[in-house]
């Protein structure tokens, strides 16, 4: 993280508008009080909402390959896909 400003309670009390608009655009603020750093205030990392396809192969290059029979036979195994019989399911 880059160095942060540093804004006193006081400010932040009456400038906060500005402040947050600050943080908002990425910006990073220490407060103080009496002199006393008390916390931080930094932007939200907002998650991506798009993933371009170089960015996918890159994450899953080093993934293991997948056996689809055997992923099959491991969910089959895990859940039983008619718990009272595929005819009382219609039924209901």
């Amino acid at each position: 993280m880059s160095a942060q400003n540093e804004v006193s309670q006081r400010d932040l009390r009456m400038r906060s508008q500005e402040i947050m608009d600050a943080v908002e655009r990425g910006e990073s603020f220490t407060v103080t009080r009496d002199g006393r750093k008390i916390g931080e205030l930094v932007p939200l990392r907002r998650p991506k909402r798009f993933v371009s396809r170089e960015d996918f192969a890159r994450a899953s290059r080093n993934m293991p390959a997948i056996d689809a029979d055997r992923f099959r036979a491991d969910l089959d195994a895990a859940v039983d896909p008619y718990p009272t019989g595929p005819y009382e399911q219609a039924a209901r």
